[in-house]
């Protein structure tokens, strides 16, 4: 039988930081729920509730739409961690 990788429990960030409503327009609290290739990733990846996951969901959406964070990226400019700025 083959054995089963461990992974360490995961906790919904937005419940431990107790905040009551997720705005659109904080791209730095959005960017924990995005890849590096600003991609939505899942539960299982983030440890977020579903509650939050569906929140976190609408809020990535409505960022888009403001053009706050891209829709796609070029695969040629792939970034390590999204929405860092460099100076």
């Amino acid at each position: 039988m083959a054995d089963k990788k461990r992974y360490s429990k995961r906790y919904c960030r937005y419940t431990e930081l107790k905040i009551d409503f997720l705005d659109y327009k904080d791209v730095d609290l959005l960017k924990h729920s995005l890849s590096e290739r600003y991609k939505i990733m899942p539960r299982r990846l983030t440890g977020n509730s579903k509650k939050w996951q569906e929140r976190v969901e609408v809020a990535i959406k409505r960022a888009r739409q403001m053009a706050l964070i891209p829709y796609t990226i070029d695969g040629r400019k792939v970034v390590e961690s999204p929405l860092k700025t460099t100076n």
